[in-house]
């Protein structure tokens, strides 16, 4: 248990940033299961609306410190090849 006021604001800090940091990740995550369900599918066009809209919260999450940031890009780069290679097929 803390002691001092420091490490007491310290510990309500922490969970405050772990509440967002979680939502952040967790978020990042539907859209890229959403994005991969329409890759399932094969429509190309949901697809490339559901990448659309998941590159930026990808993107966002990972600027904020809640996704490490390679990680991020490469998430968005490998679903974007999948979702060309839709096209293409």
């Amino acid at each position: 248990m803390a002691h001092h006021k420091s490490a007491k604001k310290r510990i309500v800090r922490n969970a405050k940033r772990y509440e967002i940091n979680h939502a952040r990740k967790s978020r990042a995550r539907t859209f890229m299961k959403k994005v991969e369900a329409a890759i399932a599918t094969g429509d190309y066009e949901q697809a490339q609306t559901a990448l659309s809209n998941a590159a930026p919260v990808i993107a966002r999450a990972a600027s904020k410190g809640a996704l490490e940031k390679n990680m991020a890009s490469r998430k968005i780069s490998r679903l974007n090849a999948r979702v060309k290679a839709l096209k293409a097929a």
